[in-house]
């Protein structure tokens, strides 16, 4: 079986053993579940179970895996996949004048790392030596995340994912996605992308590259964008304004453009309501691959493009949003090369 570079460790360190409770190898087609085995010994067979990994695999279901963990006892959580890996806590090395939540650099294999200290930035004190670290691929970036355990794997309905209210947090100041019940309790699945962009603003949207590009003429071409978190959906429509596109609609989910599509349709107004969809692929009640299936299985929606505009986008999710019929898909820091497919797509010559 060739492995995809991914596994999860669940487990319980002492100084003289790392205990495996849970041990996932993901490959292309299966993933296997590898019970109470030890740390560098093959588990029995009777130890295998073949697990049920279509999640991954199949598109545009409103799904996705939540990776449990904790701090001081909190339960959090993470898309899966964000994952490349969750390896023991290794030593690291300070860097001067960094951020307070930055911990350091280690070199697992060769890479360099960024970790951050998990604890520091949701403001529950320091970290210390020990736990995990969840070394996550996002916006092009590899970057380890100090945790103190991983409790489990949960598969989740993006309809049952509520947005946390202003009792959590406020507004555009808030590092959660998104809240969940799990077994009983509320997981908090959080928002890494902005606590990055905090720390580092320069991992954000790349605003200043809308200034780069000059005087633009103006259009009308009306543009649906579906994205959840609302600083990045004003940073888009203000950065899309600046690029000349002035009619736009912004929506916080893939419900709620969806149901603009559906009620355009029955007025007999798609074409002025919208040309162009721009979503995000992480969103409560429906995400951006569902809404993209949903319009290109639509006869009368095929046609209009689609952009995937997401930090997940990377090798293994291009190929799903291609399979979706998506038109075009982008990182998000490159917000210039957005209006460049917007251009292209839409037919606005400059």
């Amino acid at each position: 079986m060739r492995a995809r570079h991914f596994f999860i460790i669940i487990a319980s360190v002492d100084k003289k053993q790392y205990k495996l409770l849970f041990f996932i190898v993901r490959s292309k087609d299966v993933c296997y579940n590898f019970l109470e085995g030890k740390c560098g010994c093959e588990p029995e067979k009777n130890e295998v179970e073949k697990m049920d990994t279509k999640i991954l695999l199949e598109n545009g279901t409103n799904e996705l895996e939540v990776l449990e963990f904790t701090l001081d006892g909190n339960a959090y959580g993470i898309n899966v996949a964000k994952i490349k890996e969750i390896i023991p806590y290794q030593q690291i090395t300070p860097v001067p004048n960094a951020h307070p939540s930055i911990e350091g650099i280690f070199m697992p294999r060769d890479t360099m790392i960024t970790a951050i200290d998990l604890k520091n930035c949701l403001q529950r004190g320091v970290s210390t030596e020990g736990g995990l670290f969840i070394i996550t691929n996002f916006n092009k970036l590899d970057i380890a995340f100090h945790v103190d355990a991983v409790m489990g794997i949960h598969r989740v309905s993006w309809e049952n994912i509520i947005k946390p209210g202003a009792t959590v947090s406020s507004a555009e100041e808030s590092i959660s996605t998104g809240i969940v019940k799990l077994n009983n309790k509320l997981v908090i699945i959080l928002d890494f992308e902005k606590i990055v962009t905090d720390i580092n603003p320069e991992t954000g949207l790349r605003v200043s590259e809308i200034e780069e590009m000059g005087v633009r003429g103006r259009s009308n071409v009306p543009i649906l964008i579906a994205e959840d978190s609302l600083l990045l959906n004003r940073l888009i429509v203000d950065s899309l304004k600046q690029a000349g596109y002035v009619n736009l609609t912004h929506t916080c989910n893939g419900q709620e453009a969806y149901d603009i599509i559906m009620k355009s349709k029955q007025n007999g107004t798609l074409k002025s309501t919208v040309q162009c969809i721009i979503t995000d692929i992480e969103m409560p009640i429906m995400d951006g691959h569902r809404l993209t299936r949903l319009v290109k299985e639509d006869e009368e929606t095929k046609d209009i493009p689609v952009i995937i505009f997401s930090s997940l986008v990377n090798d293994e999710m291009k190929k799903k949003g291609e399979s979706l019929g998506a038109d075009a898909q982008l990182s998000k820091p490159e917000i210039a090369n957005l209006v460049r497919l917007i251009d292209q797509l839409v037919g606005h010559e400059q």
